[in-house]
């Protein structure tokens, strides 16, 4: 089946990337770019500068060397370029010990997790004969690895314990104790403090105990509602493009939607703007070693408009962002811009300093578990502020607003339980539900809007 036009174009240009910044004699490149896609409550970054942890955001780059940890209340998620996802549970800290690309071009991944719990999902894509790109997670002396899609939990209970539930898919782990895979619907508890032992016999046999179940745990619903929320908008909303470098489509999809302006192509626009409304009036710099300072939206969809593509202001529509070719680091994260108006300000970095500088509303503070339970979105706003998947209908709100330009109050979803009743084995994923909601972990959200050509009034 033949790639749609913006689906080559992401491609192209992500090969392009690629072949640019592995010019050198390395047989590896650290010029990775994956993204922090989903910060709750309290959680920390250590971007790699020498200064330690710091607050982080939304839509952060994440960068080898990095360091990510959450907080009693916190939890987050990091997407990777095909779109899978790494999820921490709160009190949980990851270390990113490997994001390179190989000579070939293969995306190289692997992740220390140093206490807590996290969630992993992750579906590599094959290309031909050619295998998906490879994830090692670590843990202990523990190494799991991920060559086929797979969702799966792993916890650390800090006495020396460590569980593996495989929710789909399976997985090969090596251990001390010797190699061991992991099937769908099964679980594993390894007594890390046996790895010492592993040369006897006996030890190596108590090392590991493979169950044909798992236990639930508190964090279960809300990893099964972020699964849900990429599922149902990843691939909807009339974009038209299929690529393995489209991270960040389930935000456009959720905030927005794409339609077709004549001279320029298929473009995306986010709900909620208003005539004065810019794509850089809100967001923040953020310090990378190497790399200096990277623009940060703060916008929750503010991944791909931002690393792919440029903006474009058309008139009688307003901004727009067209998908194109990837933007590299050198650009500090800044696409370009086409026909922009004569008082539009593009941010420029700093000069100097090593401190996150914010601009307009800065980064989104980051919502805490059990948000507000109805939020109100302003004109103008571009959804600013409005957690993900917490909107039932977003764009049948924005359409209320199209026709009315006043702020709109609206019922957010039922906050996921962080707590869950003890049933014992077998429990399945998605079996923690949250308070109100439905078995699934979210709200009924509706089908996403799905654009059309679009008539020549304001659009959402």
């Amino acid at each position: 089946m033949a790639i749609p036009k913006i689906g080559k174009m992401l491609a192209m240009g992500a090969v392009l990337t690629a072949a640019f910044l592995v010019v050198s004699a390395s047989a590896e490149s650290r010029a990775r770019i994956v993204r922090l896609s989903q910060v709750q409550g309290t959680v920390q970054i250590d971007r790699a500068t020498g200064d330690g942890f710091d607050k982080a955001f939304i839509n952060l780059p994440v960068i080898e060397g990095s360091k990510l940890k959450t907080g009693k209340d916190g939890r987050a998620e990091v997407e990777f370029e095909d779109g899978s996802a790494l999820r921490l549970a709160p009190d949980s800290e990851v270390d990113f010990t490997r994001l390179a690309l190989s000579d070939d071009g293969q995306k190289l991944s692997a992740v220390q997790l140093v206490s807590g719990t996290i969630y992993a999902n992750f579906h590599p894509k094959k290309s031909g004969n050619k295998a998906g790109d490879p994830f090692q997670l670590n843990f202990a002396n523990e190494s799991v690895t991920v060559a086929e899609a797979a969702h799966f939990r792993v916890e650390l209970d800090g006495a020396g314990k460590a569980t593996v539930a495989v929710f789909k898919g399976k997985l090969s782990a090596t251990s001390p104790a010797g190699q061991f895979d992991v099937a769908e619907k099964h679980s594993a508890t390894i007594d890390l403090t046996k790895d010492d032992l592993a040369k006897n016999d006996s030890a190596r046999k108590g090392a590991f105990v493979i169950a044909k179940n798992y236990e639930a745990e508190p964090s279960d619903a809300w990893d099964r509602q972020q699964t849900d929320y990429h599922d149902r908008y990843a691939s909807a909303g009339g974009s038209g493009i299929s690529s393995p470098y489209g991270y960040g489509m389930s935000d456009l999809n959720y905030y927005g939607s794409f339609m077709n302006v004549a001279g320029y192509g298929n473009v995306w626009q986010p709900y909620f703007i208003g005539a004065n409304w810019s794509p850089f009036q809100d967001g923040g710099w953020a310090f990378y070693p190497g790399s200096g300072y990277m623009w940060v939206s703060g916008y929750p969809w503010g991944w791909m408009p931002y690393n792919y593509g440029n903006w474009a202001f058309i008139p009688g529509f307003g901004w727009a962002w067209q998908p194109g070719y990837y933007n590299p680091w050198y650009g500090y994260g800044i696409p370009q811009v086409v026909n922009p108006p004569v008082r539009t300000k593009v941010p420029t970095p700093p000069v100097r300093g090593h401190q996150t500088v914010m601009v307009g509303l800065g980064l989104a503070a980051n919502p805490a578990a059990g948000a507000p339970r109805r939020l109100t979105i302003n004109p103008g706003s571009a959804g600013f502020g409005v957690p993900r998947g917490s909107v039932r209908h977003l764009d049948r709100v924005a359409k209320t607003m199209d026709r009315t330009s006043r702020p709109v109050a609206v019922a957010t979803a039922p906050p996921v339980s962080t707590t869950t009743t003890p049933t014992g084995f077998g429990t399945s994923p998605s079996s923690p539900s949250i308070r109100g909601g439905t078995s699934t972990g979210m709200a009924p959200m509706g089908a996403p809007h799905r654009s059309s050509a679009p008539s020549p009034s304001r659009p959402h």
